[in-house]
């Protein structure tokens, strides 16, 4: 059963950072996409960055290039999202997801953890 676990999240000042954490198990991710999506109240989840589980390659979203760094920890099964200087507009539900052809897109992920909110005040 793959369980993708979130951590790391809370409440932060304007200007702050954050590392969240994603610890996956439940099957091997060598050649999966993992990725890190965010949902703020009434709005769609957006795609934040990804990263291939066996080659490091990544892939950022424009609007969050230059603050947020994805990586991976293979011995630990753990991937990671450093925020830095995070905004008000930041704060939403992070969530981490695990799929074979992971891109941009939401519906391209086949497993989901449950989330770690992250609150950004002003």
């Amino acid at each position: 059963q793959v369980q993708l676990v979130e951590s790391g999240g809370g409440l932060v000042q304007a200007g702050g950072s954050l590392r969240l954490s994603c610890a996956a198990s439940g099957r091997t991710f060598s050649g999966y996409v993992m990725g890190w999506f965010r949902q703020a109240p009434g709005k769609e989840r957006e795609f934040v960055a990804r990263i291939t589980w066996s080659g490091g390659s990544t892939h950022y979203a424009d609007s969050m290039k230059g603050r947020v760094t994805i990586s991976r920890d293979s011995a630990k099964n753990t991937v990671y999202l450093q925020m830095n200087s995070l905004k008000p507009e930041d704060t939403a539900v992070y969530y981490c997801a695990a799929g074979r052809y992971g891109v941009a897109s939401a519906n391209s992920y086949d497993y989901w953890g449950q989330g770690t909110q992250v609150t950004v005040s002003s």
